[in-house]
């Protein structure tokens, strides 16, 4: 087994995903053998990492569903052994103590064909800046959410809604003030 510290960091991995993208869009408008030739080396390194699948016990399948590169390539070949959906919540649970952390709070409000629904509350007494509804709060839940399930169309958060909280005015305040002003 290859050891772990001749492995790719992950923007090094980022930096290649992208450049091959770059390649495989001009791959696509020209003729010829080059863009069969990638077709077909997916689907024979598809089959493979299936085949990978078929023979490794939950544990280990477990770990490899969870690396991010590696779920990306099962989405890829359509092997992923976990449903969209099971991925998509799990990473809204990840992020839930974070963004409780903050006065907040997250819920997984479930799926509309490929596209995730995920509440985020501001909570109680919380201003703009905490867990609520920030920019950054809210692109952080979608990219951990497309992170692990990369086959999603989009990510949509809702904000919940504040409710005003009712302040209580005793009535005897009430009556003071309106005799008060009789007295005037």
């Amino acid at each position: 087994m290859a050891d772990a510290a001749v492995r790719l960091p992950d923007p090094v991995v980022e930096a290649r995903l992208a450049r091959l993208d770059e390649v495989l869009a001009g791959l696509e408008g020209m003729p010829g053998p080059a863009l069969e030739a990638v077709r077909l080396l997916t689907e024979v390194y598809g089959e493979a990492l299936a085949r990978v699948l078929d023979h490794v016990e939950e544990p280990l399948r477990a770990k490899l569903t969870e690396d991010e590169l590696l779920g990306h390539l099962l989405v890829l070949h359509d092997i992923h052994p976990e449903p969209v959906e099971s991925r998509a919540a799990r990473a809204v649970e990840r992020l839930r103590p974070a963004v409780r952390e903050r006065g907040g709070d997250l819920v997984w409000s479930g799926m509309n064909g490929l596209v995730a629904r995920v509440r985020l509350d501001a909570g109680g007494g919380c201003g703009s800046g905490c867990g609520g509804g920030s920019a950054d709060v809210v692109e952080a839940v979608r990219a951990a959410v497309l992170a692990v399930a990369p086959d999603l169309e989009s990510v949509e958060v809702v904000t919940a809604e504040r409710k005003a909280t009712a302040a209580f005015v005793p009535l005897s305040t009430i009556k003071r003030r309106a005799v008060a002003q009789e007295a005037r």
